[in-house]
């Protein structure tokens, strides 16, 4: 009981119904008043249509009426004509203190069952009003990792509860997709970790058994090392990835055209296998984290070599714009679906399969390029090349503002 006089709807209900009783008990106030005011004129003048000069016959019935009449000016009134109006005079009087008596306790009686059938009524309509906040609430209750799927789907008519519960499944989309999307990065991330450690077990446990020769040994060794470094890359994008997610630590001035020129000595290849580089690189500042724009640019580079074809193409590209600063990287390389850009995005994600190959790398240069975008406040845009250039070309809008510094 007490969490029922505690509740939403029975604080609306007093609301609701001491507002209903307050303009009933106004209403029946003001009409006392106004006919406190007038009611004696009105029936003073009704009684003196009809007693002044009014023949009755033996039985007692009006045989005809007379109106009042004003006695001309200085004329003065007889005694029968006094008596006469005394006698209109309390009668009009008792007429009027009847009616306001009678008016009054019916007032009452009204205003009570008023009071009544208004506090049922507030209870009603804040109950209505209350329904999909009670659906709502029993749904946010309900809801848990394994039924993320539901939704209120709330069927009312257009308000501020409608759209609270529409707003409520949209973070309930979001929520699933997160949710979602860190299930399939735990599993990935433990098959990419698991994948190398069952190489180096094996490496150990196959390859050095017995009493290999040194030769044997040597390729086991440089296996090794190849995994180890293949793990400890993958470790560090990881890590990376975690970082660009919390936010930047630090804000400031980055110039971008020589932190691009930077990355591509030591990204692009030389020699014939490398491909054609055009760069147009405008001076271009912002406002971020040096070392993460470093990453952002490096895998980036990184991406569009590994990914090409022979005898292709990179071309990179800084510009500023009415809106900000704009990073773009193109390449050449294999024919990607545009419905497919989307998922190279997510963590672990590849254009082609696996192959557990030298060079290859884990499926985390885009998805830290996005993470790092989202830090700076920047938008990325990613397409896909058509035929039979192929190839992606990945565009960084970075905006005017700094971005906001970690918390």
């Amino acid at each position: 009981m007490r969490a029922v006089l505690r509740s939403e709807r029975a604080r609306l209900t007093a609301l609701y119904g001491a507002l209903l009783l307050l303009a009933g008990g106004g209403l029946v106030a003001l009409v006392n008043v106004l006919l406190r005011n007038g009611l004696y004129g009105r029936v003073n003048g009704a009684v003196t249509t009809v007693l002044p000069g009014t023949p009755i016959d033996p039985g007692g019935h009006i045989t005809e009426f007379e109106p009042a009449y004003r006695i001309p000016p200085g004329d003065a009134p007889t005694p029968e004509e006094v008596q006469q109006w005394k006698a209109t005079k309390d009668v009009s009087q008792a007429v009027a203190r009847a009616t306001l008596e009678e008016l009054t306790l019916v007032s009452l009686v009204a205003l009570a069952l008023f009071a009544v059938l208004s506090v049922w009524l507030a209870w009603w309509m804040a109950g209505r009003v209350l329904r999909p906040v009670e659906v709502i609430t029993a749904t946010a209750r309900r809801l848990s990792g394994a039924n993320l799927h539901e939704r209120i789907d709330l069927q009312a008519p257009p308000g501020e509860l409608k759209r609270l519960a529409d707003t409520f499944d949209g973070m309930l989309d979001r929520m699933e997709d997160l949710v979602g999307a860190q299930r399939r990065f735990a599993a990935n991330a433990a098959h990419e970790l698991r994948t190398p450690l069952a190489v180096q077990r094996a490496a150990a446990e196959i390859g050095l058994a017995g009493d290999p020769e040194p030769a044997k040994v040597a390729r086991i060794r440089e296996r090794l090392i190849s995994v180890a470094d293949s793990s400890e890359h993958l470790v560090e994008s990881l890590l990376l990835l975690a970082v660009s997610e919390e936010g930047l630590e630090s804000v400031a001035p980055v110039e971008l055209a020589p932190l691009v020129e930077a990355e591509l000595a030591t990204v692009v290849p030389a020699g014939p296998d490398a491909p054609d580089l055009v760069r147009n690189l405008a001076p271009l500042t912002v406002d971020g984290d040096a070392a993460l724009l470093g990453h952002l640019v490096r895998n980036l580079l990184a991406n569009a070599v590994r990914h090409n074809r022979p005898g292709g193409r990179v071309d990179v590209a800084t510009a500023v714009t009415s809106t900000g600063g704009l990073l773009t990287v193109a390449n050449t390389g294999p024919v990607i679906e545009p419905d497919a850009v989307p998922r190279l995005l997510e963590p672990f994600r590849r254009s082609a399969a696996r192959r557990h190959t030298a060079g290859e790398g884990a499926g985390l240069g885009l998805s830290i390029v996005a993470s790092i975008a989202r830090a700076h406040g920047a938008q990325l845009v990613a397409e896909a090349n058509p035929a039979p250039g192929g190839g992606l070309t990945i565009r960084v809008r970075f905006p005017i503002e700094p971005p906001p510094g970690r918390p």
